[in-house]
């Protein structure tokens, strides 16, 4: 799909503005992480994640050990097939001792690691490795992610209250504990784009009539939760399994349709979205439905394309980056997902390749 440029591109005379990490770094601990993102790409960033260390690398994987204590849940199938021999993809069901209204869930981890990464992060900001007026940002699971893929689809629809319930229970202790004025909020939307794609690999459906309504109903719910003062934002993605997407996006209407949901029925700003941008598509039609709605798009909220790639660099993020401007203004770059389970050498040199691109703030 590549086309030869018309016009030269570089970052001095681009429409990018700024840079995004969507949330998972492969380094060792918090401090790490923003130590070498602010090393690497400090005066691009408005906002730094923990890196998603810990327990929380492989995203939501982990929430399958907070449901193996849940009194209620038990896993169905028989034992097999472990991702990285360590999480069990066997889905959990309602074993009839308890009613899924009244499940109570453990602790699920969220704001335990927040309220530990930013006090690193406040005393980081303290010492001058991080700049003043950076925000801390924490990366949450929507409700739909979490049980649409872990629990059994005949019990999904009842669990979800009670497990959503429990999120924003999380969401609330980081409210309480974290300086609301240091906060951003990103919620990761992923599997609701496997349920607008009836392809996709995992053969995910949905369990609600109005696919497209249900979705934007309920991240209209989760932005609705953030008090004002608070960054908000929605990472919107085709998943990353080992690095792949569940299905490739044709274009990017699904995006925007619940990016234009999002941002019109929402009661307060949304202050960043960020979207995918597969390495192949360098071609105007990709961005063409974004196009269709730049209008609607606050002026204040930002938006971050996933058009980094490290397999082609520079040149071919510039070959987005003018696909892109045909569709949008100005847009700041990301990668198309986290980084944390590709290999921790190639971060340093990523951050790099984000700089390339983009002005700083």
């Amino acid at each position: 799909m590549s086309k030869e440029p018309t016009t030269p591109v570089s970052a001095a005379d681009s429409v990018v503005q700024g840079a995004h990490l969507v949330g998972s770094v492969n380094q060792p601990d918090a401090e790490a992480v923003f130590r070498i993102a602010a090393k690497h790409l400090g005066d691009h960033l408005s906002r730094i994640p923990d890196g998603e260390v810990g327990e929380r690398y492989y995203w939501i994987q982990f929430q399958s050990f907070r449901f193996d204590e849940t009194p209620g849940l038990v896993r169905v199938g028989d034992p097999g097939f472990k991702i990285r021999d360590t999480f069990d993809v066997r889905p959990f069901a309602l074993d009839g001792t308890v009613a899924a209204e009244e499940l109570v869930y453990p602790d699920l981890g969220y704001a335990d690691a927040a309220i530990e990464s930013y006090a690193t992060f406040a005393r980081l900001v303290e010492e001058g490795v991080i700049g003043h007026g950076v925000r801390f940002q924490v990366s949450l699971p929507t409700p739909v992610a979490v049980v649409g893929s872990f629990i059994q689809p005949s019990d999904v629809a009842t669990v979800e209250p009670s497990y959503a319930r429990a999120l924003f229970a999380e969401l609330d202790r980081i409210l309480e504990a974290i300086p609301h004025a240091d906060l951003a909020i990103q919620w990761d939307t992923a599997l609701e784009f496997a349920l607008l794609e009836p392809d996709n690999v995992f053969g995910a459906r949905a369990w609600f009539d109005d696919v497209l309504g249900g979705i934007v109903d309920r991240a209209v719910q989760q932005a609705a939760a953030v008090p004002t003062d608070v960054q908000v934002g929605f990472h919107l993605c085709y998943g990353d399994v080992e690095e792949a997407h569940f299905v490739q996006p044709k274009d990017t209407g699904n995006l925007a349709a619940v990016l234009d949901g999002i941002v019109t029925g929402s009661p307060r700003a949304i202050d960043f979205v960020h979207l995918p941008v597969p390495i192949e598509r360098d071609d105007d039609a990709y961005f063409a439905p974004l196009a269709r709605i730049a209008s609607r798009i606050p002026a204040t909220t930002e938006i971050f394309l996933g058009l980094i790639h490290p397999e082609d660099g520079v040149e071919g993020a510039e070959r987005r980056i003018r696909a892109a401007s045909t569709a949008l203004p100005h847009f700041g770059v990301a990668t198309e997902c986290g980084f944390g389970r590709g290999p921790a050498e190639r971060t340093g040199p990523l951050l790099d390749l984000h700089g390339a691109v983009s002005q700083s703030w």
